[in-house]
């Protein structure tokens, strides 16, 4: 049964509702409730903070006092039916009197997948699920969880500044600064929103990073993650320096040498050892050692060596890059991918879809070449 106009725009606010953990909730998905009885909105909750009351559990907390006998619940996510660190909100439905509860999108992990929803209606609730834009729109808002749950890697945006003939940096390697100050202002806001910022090797001797996002507001620093094979970072870099706040993470190949792995360890640093015969194979490898540790999303930022082993791997879900208004030249200027690509136009990855917008001088692209 189709829904109505009314309960689409209330699973839309369930959705807005959700953004508020950005940032915030990790590894959990983010999710928003609202209660409606009688056409009218009762109270409204959101997932806040990892380890903290689901966002069910809190809209019906708001509506303490109120009868909800009767009453609709409509949330972003199916709710969940086990015991995590908190107790399962089904539980809390079932023993508010809410008669009613829309979802707008499914759980794929395999504690829930349609378990919560199966409980909620053999104790005699009426259960809608949404499909259409409305449930396209929930998933969206958790790709790193959906991703995740369903091949243990963590789901990866690339990002990259460009110019207009399409290099990342002239043929001496100098690429400070391509993107205008709002545009790196906004690649900022990403890394407060993932899991992890990854950069290869050569990226940190070149630039000695920090990777941190600094922006007002921040709720949640990444880990740092550095892609160097045989653990050539020194002891003296800012992200060696930092660690482990926030956490740095190594990923070397067996031809490390044992004295320098150990030397980042006594750092501070936690070092994976990736294997696999070829650069793609050691990139998945590296992303099931991290999914495996909790980690659902990574902004990769480069360089374009990096950048073209996730391509090859198959490991970038959406890409936005930063279209700057210059133009460099030369036959060795850099370019955003490298990687052994693909033969024919034919065999290339084609994205699903293609936004752009101005910021302040530059021109970003963002496409979404995967959707979980």
């Amino acid at each position: 049964m189709a829904l109505l106009s009314a309960d689409t725009e209330h699973l839309q606010r369930t959705i807005e509702l959700a953004e508020h953990g950005r940032g915030r909730v990790h590894p959990n998905p983010m999710v928003g409730a609202l209660i409606v009885r009688d056409g009218t909105i009762i109270a409204e909750g959101w997932h806040d903070e990892h380890g903290g009351p689901h966002a069910e559990v809190n809209a019906i907390a708001l509506a303490e006092g109120t009868d909800l006998e009767g009453a609709t619940l409509f949330v972003s996510m199916e709710p969940c039916c086990h015991q995590g660190k908190t107790p399962p909100c089904t539980d809390a439905i079932l023993a508010s009197g809410i008669a009613r509860v829309v979802v707008a999108s499914d759980d794929p992990s395999s504690k829930a997948s349609g378990r919560g929803l199966g409980i909620l209606r053999d104790e005699g609730i009426e259960i809608e699920v949404a499909d259409g834009e409305v449930a396209r729109r929930a998933r969206l808002v958790n790709q790193p969880f959906r991703k995740h749950a369903r091949t243990g890697r963590p789901w990866v945006l690339f990002k990259s500044a460009m110019t207009l003939d399409g290099k990342v940096a002239t043929r001496t390697g100098d690429s400070q600064w391509i993107s205008d100050e709002s545009s790196r202002a906004r690649a900022h806001r990403w890394r407060a929103s993932v899991d992890a910022v990854a950069v290869g090797i050569g990226t940190a001797l070149a630039d000695d990073p920090r990777l941190t996002a600094r922006v007002e507001g921040v709720h949640h620093q990444p880990r740092h993650v550095v892609f160097d094979a045989t653990a050539r970072l020194p002891q003296d870099s800012q992200l060696v320096s930092a660690a482990p706040d926030p956490p740095l993470t190594v990923i070397v190949s067996r031809a490390a040498r044992r004295p320098a792995t150990e030397a980042l360890e006594r750092a501070g640093a936690e070092v994976i050892v990736a294997t696999g015969g070829n650069e793609p194979a050691r990139v998945r490898s590296a992303l099931e050692q991290l999914g495996a540790d909790d980690v659902t999303s990574i902004l990769l930022e480069g360089g374009p060596h990096l950048a073209g082993a996730f391509l090859d791997a198959g490991e970038i879900d959406e890409v936005r890059l930063f279209l700057a208004p210059l133009l460099l030249g030369g036959r060795a200027a850099r370019d955003p991918l490298e990687g052994e690509g693909v033969e024919r136009i034919s065999e290339a990855l084609r994205a699903l879809t293609l936004d752009c917008e101005r910021v302040a001088d530059d021109l970003l692209v963002s496409a979404r070449l995967r959707e979980w």
